[in-house]
């Protein structure tokens, strides 16, 4: 039986075509993959079947059904997890998951009994204990993750829509996820699952369907979805593979340290230790969720303090200076791209074009005081040619870009600052293979 059935849905936004040519057939007991690069219709398919879009042209059926709204979507057992984490920052965790689920006048369920359910529901999905009645805002960005995931879940969803949903997990918790996925799938729902990342539609995916510039291309059946196959239809061709540098260990051995910490604490109580980075370096920083990873990249670029020790980089002239703030970190060229861009990146009310710019404009600044316009507008269409960021109208607002897209500009513009040193925490969060591969290069 087809839980879900799209044939040849068109969508667009004035100029913007999201869907040229759609169609999607995904069956009860199935989870099913939705692939293509940023700006391809992923999201804007997974809103229409959630009842939050309607298509232009085409036809959608939700078991059985044509979805008219997300509250008649609901009503069919559509639990929709949006790429956007959609949360009430200034209410409980527990308030947050049974959102909803409340009539207007009358509770079904007692505060403490949500509670207890809460903290049962999200202990057995993240394998983490959490306080029901903690603030959202209060959370780090992955225990809000398990947040969304646990609002959708609780309800048992005949149909269950995971768009980019384990971005903010890691590997760990990405296969707790995939263990939810499978109880799901084995009691008969349909899962769908919008992401980027390859080896987890090898892994977790009975079916993928391949979107291109809006159109299907292609859908792929278990034994079909490998990484050849997924990246031939992706791209056309235009990937290509990532070419190492030779040894450059000699040189990096004489090049001169740009950001250097001494005697840094993230937190009392843990041991002090000391960071250099060199002019040429590529340096990784991992860790499990909640290990300090974040919050250690957060206060190389001034944006947090740590508990101890100094961070130390280098002016315009050589000298070394001390980062204590977004402005220092500025001032010594040292550009930073947040995975979180809904919180830490863009700018929601300015357009694109504004987004890109605005942390540009003193270098684009002429003589007289005025920002060199042209210059900077080549700085954004040439960006945008390198990174393939579809973007329609420069002065259309940032949020009518699809989330990879969004992050592209992010990406933007740090490269287009001319950064002594960047520091991207977790920078390619739903950003398709072909922009990660040109970030890498």
């Amino acid at each position: 039986m087809d839980g879900i059935r799209i044939v040849n849905v068109k969508k667009s936004f004035g100029e913007t075509h999201a869907l040229t040519n759609a169609s999607l057939a995904a069956a009860m007991g199935e989870v099913h993959a939705i692939v293509g690069e940023n700006g391809s219709g992923k999201s804007t398919l997974a809103k229409i079947i959630s009842g939050v879009l309607t298509p232009d042209a085409g036809s959608v059926t939700v078991l059985g059904d044509a979805p008219r709204d997300p509250g008649h979507s609901r009503q069919l057992g559509v639990a929709t997890i949006f790429q956007e984490m959609m949360l009430a920052e200034e209410l409980s965790v527990a308030e947050n998951v049974f959102a909803g689920a409340d009539g207007f006048l009358l509770k079904k369920m007692s505060s403490g009994a949500k509670n207890l359910a809460t903290k049962a529901l999200i202990e057995r999905l993240s394998g983490q204990q959490m306080d029901p009645t903690t603030k959202v805002a209060d959370l780090p960005l992955h225990l809000k993750q398990w947040i969304v995931l646990a609002r959708a879940i609780r309800t048992e969803p005949r149909v269950l829509i995971l768009d980019e949903s384990s971005a903010a997990l890691d590997l760990a918790a990405t296969e707790r996820l995939h263990q939810e996925i499978r109880r799901l799938r084995d009691r008969g729902a349909c899962v769908l699952i919008v992401t980027h990342r390859i080896a987890e539609l090898v892994k977790i995916a009975d079916k993928a369907t391949v979107l291109r510039d809006g159109e299907t291309v292609g859908t792929l059946s278990k034994s079909e979805i490998t990484e050849k196959n997924l990246l031939r239809l992706l791209s056309a061709g235009k990937v290509q593979s990532v070419q190492q540098a030779g040894s450059l260990q000699a040189a990096r051995a004489q090049a001169q340290t740009l950001l250097r910490c001494d005697g840094f604490q993230l937190a009392s109580g843990t041991a002090a230790f000391d960071f250099s980075l060199r002019e040429g370096e590529i340096v990784g920083v991992t860790g499990l969720d909640g290990a300090g990873q974040t919050e250690f990249v957060r206060a190389l670029v001034g944006v947090d303090q740590p508990f101890a020790g100094i961070v130390e980089a280098r002016n315009a002239e050589g000298e070394p200076v001390l980062i204590s703030s977004v402005k220092d970190a500025y001032e010594a060229r040292i550009s930073y791209v947040s995975g979180d861009r809904k919180k830490e990146g863009i700018f929601p009310a300015l357009s694109t074009f504004e987004n890109f710019g605005i942390a540009l404009y003193a270098r684009h600044r002429q003589k007289n005081g005025l920002i060199d316009a042209k210059s900077l507008r080549k700085s954004f269409l040439d960006e945008v040619a390198r990174l393939g960021i579809k973007v329609g109208a420069a002065g259309n607002r940032i949020t009518s870009l699809s989330g990879g897209n969004q992050q592209k500009i992010l990406i933007a513009r740090a490269f287009s600052s001319g950064p002594k040193v960047i520091v991207l925490n977790d920078p390619a969060r739903g950003v398709d293979i072909g922009t990660k591969q040109e970030l890498y290069r």
